[in-house]
């Protein structure tokens, strides 16, 4: 307060779109030149892309009987990630020849692989000078690096409108708190985005090389890289995700995977029960792609599958390694059951 006559009575109402963010707050009266604060927490649970603010603080008379708001718009933006489970022994693909396939390209970031040396250019870190060869050539030489003699891993995310399947509940509580994993809501689309969440997780601690596509609704593609960068980037796409794409997995892959080189592994995060994209998944095993599928069952979901129709048994068949997700499993249990490495057909 910078006047000189106490504040009365002061009212702040919030108008975030951050779910259950408790900021709105009456505050007592505000003496001259006062300060008054407080804290607001809030325990973000659901996904999403939120705006805190504006906010209105509206004063008044001692007797309610007028009013005078005052906008404040000071807006700000908070992402909310999905949430991840730990995963201890996915699928560990191998490569063709011990020690991985070579992927002979240089690397922007330091590796454990040195191809040689270049002269020095503007900008280059002074921790990869070669003092040695700099000293013998009487110029700056600094070290060039190959990414590691491992193959790509690429997530393929399915959540198309075609393969949602969630029950009445999860649209009708869509506003209540939901406890963490393995109490997700009742929804195909999120469980596989969680599982998306965690595998990308999981390899990026991995090390590997991750690239990521999804069809959430729109055309998202990231390409293969390592790091905690990489994981933010993937987690932000994930975050505003949502089951409103008419692309189905079958032309995803069409439209995709021509780009996958051989040795490549691809996971699959589908609940699609559709035959068409299984003949896909027979080609890419053929061309020495190793596939991993996720299938998330709809009919734990109360969804309506044929008994003779199991996707699962078909994936097998067209050579991919498969996980069975169920509504209420224990997801990091459920991704950790295979202790094998995944070996590519021959």
């Amino acid at each position: 307060n910078r006047g000189i006559f106490p504040k009365l009575g002061l009212e702040v109402r919030d108008h975030s779109t951050l779910p259950h963010h408790g900021a709105s707050h009456v505050a007592p009266t505000l003496l001259p030149r006062r300060r008054y604060r407080w804290e607001a927490h809030t325990i973000c649970t659901r996904r999403g892309e939120y705006i805190l603010g504006p906010m209105t603080v509206i004063s008044g008379d001692p007797f309610g009987l007028f009013q005078f708001p005052r906008q404040i718009a000071a807006l700000s933006s908070i992402i909310v990630y999905p949430p991840t489970v730990p995963v201890h022994r996915f699928a560990a693909p191998i490569g063709t020849l011990s020690g991985g396939e070579a992927v002979r390209r240089r690397a922007h970031f330091v590796t454990t692989n040195a191809a040689g040396v270049r002269d020095y250019q503007a900008g280059d870190s002074f921790n990869r000078i070669h003092w040695r060869s700099s000293a013998r050539k009487d110029r700056l030489l600094v070290k060039e690096f190959e990414l590691d003699p491992l193959a790509d891993v690429w997530i393929f995310l399915d959540i198309s409108r075609a393969s949602l399947v969630e029950r009445p509940q999860a649209r009708a509580d869509a506003g209540n708190i939901y406890a963490p994993p393995p109490n997700l809501p009742p929804s195909t689309e999120e469980y596989a985005i969680t599982i998306g969440a965690s595998l990308v997780q999981y390899f990026v601690n991995k090390g590997r090389a991750l690239g990521f596509a999804t069809y959430g609704p729109y055309r998202e593609i990231v390409q293969p890289d390592r790091g905690p960068r990489q994981l933010t980037r993937i987690l932000e796409i994930l975050a505003v995700a949502r089951s409103e794409s008419d692309v189905s997995l079958y032309q995803m892959l069409e439209l995709e995977a021509n780009y996958l080189t051989r040795g490549t592994t691809l996971v699959i995060v589908t609940a699609s029960q559709d035959e068409n994209w299984i003949a896909s998944t027979h080609i890419l095993t053929r061309r020495g792609i190793r596939v991993v599928c996720v299938l998330i069952d709809p009919r734990s979901f109360g969804g309506t599958v044929a008994p003779t129709h199991d996707v699962g048994v078909m994936a097998e068949s067209a050579g991919a390694f498969v996980y069975s997700i169920q509504q209420d499993d224990d997801i990091t249990a459920a991704l950790s059951y295979h202790t094998g490495v995944m070996r590519p057909r021959l």
